[in-house]
């Protein structure tokens, strides 16, 4: 029995409010059980230099943490700098969303796609990429309205979710309680019906082949649901 009385094959409630942030391009609350995310898009019509002339778009990703978004509270990473996690959350962010962006189709602009966990509960770097994606396609959304690009540059919705061995069994979703505990845990990245990224690692037993399968089955069927709530928040 997981300790949210879940089945193994079920996520926590989903729940992406768009249009919570005035000022930014696209944005979005995005609630995975008690994980809350805000993500917020903003389009710059500027790409690093290393872009410049290049005729190639860019998207990255910044992340972060509320002090009190988990139980005890967090120094503020702007008066220590960032840690390696946030480092590493952030880059995997990044990443994924352009693995769903024809690059040439965005133009040479940037889009910066900034995640803040509200609250943490398990999963905050998948719940930041599918919330993140919502916020990146409504900000796409105006660029196309104002005919600043012709050719929809997002390919794929791009949406991630975490799976492990929780208790001797294959689980979908992981929340804290079982993130903290289980033998494997793993997050999953994926462009439609294609991997981009998958991270898994033994916490406390190791995984067989068979252990694996049944991961990416799971993560197929939890994504395909983001994917349509996705869908379902930006239409």
């Amino acid at each position: 029995m997981r300790p949210s009385g879940r089945k193994t094959d079920e996520l926590r409630q989903i729940t992406i409010e768009t249009g919570v942030s005035r000022h930014a391009e696209g944005s979005c609350l995005i609630k995975v059980g008690d994980t809350q995310v805000l993500c917020t898009a903003t389009i710059d019509e500027k790409v690093p230099p290393f872009l410049r002339n290049s005729g190639l778009g860019w998207v990255t990703a910044e992340y972060g943490m509320l002090p009190r978004a988990t139980n005890t509270r967090m120094r503020r990473e702007a008066k220590d700098g960032q840690s390696g996690r946030t480092q590493e959350i952030q880059r995997l962010i990044g990443r994924s969303l352009r693995a769903g962006v024809d690059r040439v189709a965005l133009g040479e602009r940037q889009i910066v796609v900034d995640c803040d966990v509200i609250q943490a509960d398990g999963g905050t770097r998948c719940a930041s990429i599918t919330g993140g994606w919502v916020a990146l396609r409504l900000a796409v959304n105006k660029l196309l309205k104002a005919g600043a690009i012709v050719t929809d540059p997002l390919v794929d919705p791009v949406a991630a979710v975490s799976c492990g061995i929780y208790a001797g069994q294959p689980v979908l979703d992981l929340d804290y309680p079982e993130d903290s505990e289980a033998g494997v845990d793993g997050n999953f990245v994926m462009a439609g019906a294609k991997l981009v990224e998958v991270q898994m690692s033994a916490e406390g037993s190791t995984y067989s082949r068979a252990q694996m399968n049944a991961l990416l089955d799971l993560a197929e069927k939890g994504v395909a649901e983001l994917v349509a709530a996705q869908l379902a928040a930006t239409k």
